[in-house]
C-alpha cells in the first residue's frame, strides 16, 4: 500500500495513458476520481501522486488540504504535477495550489514517458527515505519510552532483584541444609543397615543355640521321671522361649523376615511387650495399657507388629524429654475413610503427652528419611516402616496431633477370628515303624545343631546321614540318594538355596526341608514353598511333623 502511485486526471484518457506508461516502467498505480478520493487513498498509503493541473483547479481541494496539513513530522508527501504549458507567469490560483501541495515537481506537457518515469522514481526514492526516517523516529520514541519506563521502575526493580537474590540465597541455604540432612540420614541408614546385618547374624547363631537347648530340654522332660528335674527343665524351657522371642525381635529389627499374616491376639501381644517397652522407654515415661475387654484379634505379622509398636513408643518417648505418659490401647472399629476396604478392623493406638507435631509437618511424617530429630538421633525410617507394615497387612495408619498436647498414632489392621493354639503333635513312638525304611541326609555347618537333628531323627527310627557343607552333601546325594534332604540356609561356601537348586537339578522329586533361623527370605521364597520351611528354634514335635509331612508324598 505504501508504495502505490495515485493518479488524478479527470479529463479524457489521461489517467489511463499515464497508468500504462507507469506500468511499462514497473510501477503499480491507482486512478482516483476526485481530490477527496485522492486524499482518502493517500491516508491509506501511497508513495507519490501524479496529478494534472486542471484536475486540481476544477475540484474542491479541501479534503486534500486537510490530509496534507495533518501529515506526521516525518512525512512530506511528494506530488508530480502535469501542468499545461503556458507563456509567461502562472496564474495566482495555480501558484497558490503549488504552495498548498508543498513537495511538488512540475512537468509541463507534453511529457516524455522517460521523463515521467524518472520523476516518479525520484519521488519514490524520496518517499522511501521518509519511511526510513519514520522507522528511526519510531525506534527512538520506543527507546525513549523504554528508558522512561525503566527509569521510573528502577527503584522497584532494584528492590525486586534484591528480593530475588535474597530468596535464591535462602533457597540455596535450604538446599545445602537438606543435602546435609540427607547425607546424615544416609549415613545413619547405612549404620542401621550394618547394625541390622550384625543383629541378623547374631540371631542366626542364637537360633542355632536355642535349637539345641530347646531340643535337649524337651528330651529331658520326656525321658525323666523325676518331678523336680522335670520342673527345672520346664523353667529353663520358659527362659529359652523368652530368648526365642527376643531373637524374633532382633530379626524384625534387621528386616530379614517377610510378613507372615495370621490371627494375632492384640491384648496378649501388647501385654507381652510390657517388659520390653519398660526397658526401652526408661523410667521417665509411665506406660499405661488400655486394653479392650472384648479381646480384639487382627490379621497381622506379630513380630513386625511388635516392631511397629516399639518404633512408635520410642518416638513417643523422644517427644517427652521431661517425662510423660505413654498409653497403648486396643479396640475394634468398622472401616473409616477411603483408604480402607469395608469391614471390621482391630486398632492399636499409641498416645503420648509430648510436644506434638506442627500442623504443616503432618503430611510429611510418613515420608522415608523425614525426621525432626537432630542429626544422628534418627533415620526417618521408623514411621515409614510402620506405615509399610500396616499397608502390607491390608490396613493403614492414622495420625492426629495437637502441638503442645501430644500425638496419637493408630494402626488399623483387618479384624480376624480368635483362634486357639494348635495342639502340639505328640512325639509319637509309632513314627518309628517307618523309620528304618527312610534315609535322611542332614546338612548343617553347626556341629551341635547337626548332631541334635541327627539324634532326634535316629530316635524316631530313621536312617540318617550328615554333611557339614554343601559340596560334600551334593556328592553324597549322587552316591546314595536319600529319601529326604534337610538343609540349613546360612552355610559357608554354598547357601542352602544353592544346595537346593543343584539337588533339584539332579533329583527333581527329592523332598527337601530347609531349616533356618536367619535367611534372605526373598532368595528362599524363590525355591521353597512355605510348608517346606522349618524355622529355628524348633521343637521335637515340629521336626517330627515336618519330616512326616515331607515324606507323605513319597509314600503315597
Amino acid at each position: 500500500m505504501e508504495y502505490r502511485i495515485l493518479l488524478l486526471a479527470v479529463k479524457g484518457r489521461d489517467a489511463a495513458v499515464i497508468a500504462q506508461l507507469l506500468a511499462k516502467a514497473g510501477h503499480e498505480s491507482l486512478i482516483c476520481d476526485s481530490c477527496r478520493d485522492l486524499a482518502r487513498e493517500g491516508q491509506r498509503g501511497a508513495a507519490v501522486a501524479v496529478v494534472t493541473e486542471e484536475s486540481l483547479l476544477d475540484d474542491d481541494t479541501a479534503a486534500l488540504d486537510g490530509w496534507l496539513s495533518e501529515q506526521p513530522s516525518w512525512s512530506d508527501f511528494p506530488f508530480i504535477l502535469l501542468a499545461t504549458k503556458r507563456a509567461g507567469r502562472r496564474p495566482r490560483d495555480a501558484l497558490k495550489m503549488l504552495r498548498q501541495l508543498g513537495n511538488v515537481v512540475v512537468l509541463e506537457r507534453p511529457v516524455h514517458s522517460e521523463t515521467l518515469a524518472s520523476a516518479v522514481n525520484s519521488a519514490m526514492r524520496g518517499r522511501s527515505r521518509q519511511y526510513e526516517a519514520r522507522r528511526h523516529l519510531e525506534e527512538l520514541q520506543s527507546a525513549e519510552g523504554r528508558l522512561t519506563s525503566l527509569n521510573g521502575s528502577l527503584e522497584a526493580r532494584i528492590a525486586e532483584r534484591t528480593g530475588e537474590l535474597s530468596s535464591a540465597n535462602n533457597q540455596l541455604m535450604q538446599e545445602v541444609a537438606e543435602r546435609e540432612r540427607a547425607q546424615a540420614a544416609l549415613a545413619q541408614s547405612q549404620k542401621m543397615e550394618a547394625v541390622g546385618q550384625l543383629t541378623g547374624g547374631i540371631a542366626h547363631d542364637f537360633n542355632n543355640l536355642l535349637t539345641v537347648i530347646f531340643g535337649n530340654l524337651e528330651l529331658i522332660q520326656r525321658r525323666t521321671e523325676d518331678e523336680k528335674t522335670a520342673r527345672l527343665a520346664d523353667f529353663a524351657r520358659q527362659a529359652a522361649e523368652r530368648a526365642a522371642k527376643l531373637t524374633h525381635q532382633l530379626l524384625a529389627f534387621s528386616r530379614t523376615q517377610n510378613l507372615t499374616l495370621k490371627a494375632v491376639d492384640l491384648n496378649a501381644l501388647v501385654t507381652g511387650m510390657h517388659d520390653l517397652l519398660g526397658r526401652t522407654i526408661g523410667p521417665m515415661v509411665r506406660i499405661e495399657m488400655a486394653l479392650d475387654a472384648t479381646g480384639p484379634w487382627a490379621l497381622a505379622d506379630d513380630n513386625q507388629l511388635e516392631l511397629a509398636i516399639l518404633n512408635l513408643s520410642i518416638n513417643a518417648r523422644d517427644a517427652m524429654p521431661d517425662g510423660g505418659v505413654l498409653t497403648i490401647a486396643t479396640g475394634g472399629r468398622p472401616a473409616e475413610g477411603r483408604d480402607l476396604a469395608p469391614g471390621d478392623y482391630a486398632v492399636i493406638s499409641v498416645r503420648d503427652t509430648g510436644s506434638g507435631i506442627p500442623g504443616h509437618l503432618l503430611s510429611k511424617v510418613f515420608d522415608p528419611f523425614f525426621t525432626t530429630k537432630p542429626i544422628g538421633k534418627g533415620t526417618g525410617l521408623g514411621l515409614s516402616q510402620v506405615y509399610g507394615i500396616a499397608q502390607q497387612s491390608g490396613g493403614t495408619v492414622r495420625l492426629s496431633s495437637v502441638e503442645g498436647q501430644g500425638s496419637t498414632v493408630e494402626i488399623w489392621l483387618p479384624a480376624a477370628e480368635a483362634t486357639l493354639p494348635a495342639p502340639e503333635d505328640a512325639f509319637a513312638a509309632d513314627a518309628r515303624a517307618d523309620g528304618p525304611h527312610k534315609r535322611i541326609l542332614v546338612v548343617d555347618d553347626d556341629a551341635d545343631v547337626r548332631r541334635f537333628i541327627v539324634d532326634c531323627l535316629q530316635s524316631l527310627g530313621y536312617s540318617v546321614d550328615e554333611a557339614a557343607e554343601g559340596r560334600s552333601a551334593l556328592r553324597r546325594l549322587k552316591e546314595t540318594p536319600p529319601d529326604l534332604l534337610i538343609v540349613d540356609y546360612a552355610m559357608p561356601g554354598m547357601t542352602g538355596v544353592d544346595v537346593v537348586m543343584e539337588a533339584r537339578a539332579s533329583a527333581p522329586a527329592l523332598p527337601i526341608i530347609m531349616a533356618t533361623g536367619y535367611a534372605d527370605m526373598e532368595a528362599v521364597d524363590r525355591v521353597m514353598p512355605p510348608e517346606s520351611l522349618l524355622r529355628k528354634p524348633f521343637r521335637l514335635a515340629e521336626l517330627a511333623t515336618a519330616v512326616r509331612r515331607a515324606l507323605v508324598p513319597s509314600t503315597a
